[in-house]
């Protein structure tokens, strides 16, 4: 019997839970059984159970990962201040990043899923929503974040039905000009709060 250092078996879990991610994003929750999320990471189902205990409990952590994932690589690298919302917004409502599914916003991509799925993933996500609309609430109101919480939960709701919409329809000069609306939206609303 082989033994791996600790180091491997942490990178093989993260290899699971980042690849698991990506297609849980593009197919679905309920589209991706636990043999097409391992084949994904190069491994087999009988390796699942070494890391975990159930597919919901790679879904929580999964889901809690591209959440994170979503506020360490956008919105913490984005400019103080409206500059960062902005970026933030504009990002958001990019053709790439409705293109891209799999590579995108899990907000957009799996929130009806979530609001269907245990009390353990739905955890998961809110913990991860609170994450990022702090980081929103901070640039919207930088002297008092708390006050801009909701606003800023407000806008990331916005900014997720817009996508999902876009994604939807099959008329892409209006798909884009949603995505154009989106931006509009979305700059009005911050710009709002802050004259208020």
């Amino acid at each position: 019997m082989v033994r791996y250092p600790k180091e491997h078996k942490h990178h093989t879990r993260q290899r699971i839970i980042t690849t698991a991610g990506r297609r849980l994003k593009q197919d679905g929750i309920d589209g991706s059984g636990v043999a097409t999320l391992m084949k994904d990471a190069g491994l087999t189902v009988g390796t699942f159970y070494a890391y975990f205990t159930s597919k919901d409990d790679l879904v929580a952590t999964a889901v809690a990962d591209q959440m994170r994932a979503q506020h360490e690589n956008i919105v913490a690298q984005a400019a103080p201040g409206r500059a960062g919302l902005e970026q933030i917004i504009r990002w958001y409502f990019s053709t790439e990043q409705r293109d891209s599914i799999e590579d995108g916003c899990p907000n957009a991509a799996l929130l009806d899923e979530i609001g269907r799925s245990t009390d353990t993933t739905r955890q998961a996500y809110t913990d991860g929503a609170l994450v990022l609309i702090d980081g929103f609430a901070a640039r919207l109101a930088p002297h008092d974040p708390p006050s801009a919480r909701l606003k800023s939960l407000s806008l990331l709701g916005m900014m997720a039905g817009t996508l999902q919409l876009s994604r939807a329809l099959t008329d892409r000069q209006l798909a884009d000009q949603l995505l154009e609306q989106g931006i509009h939206n979305a700059l009005a609303l911050i710009d709002a709060e802050q004259h208020n």
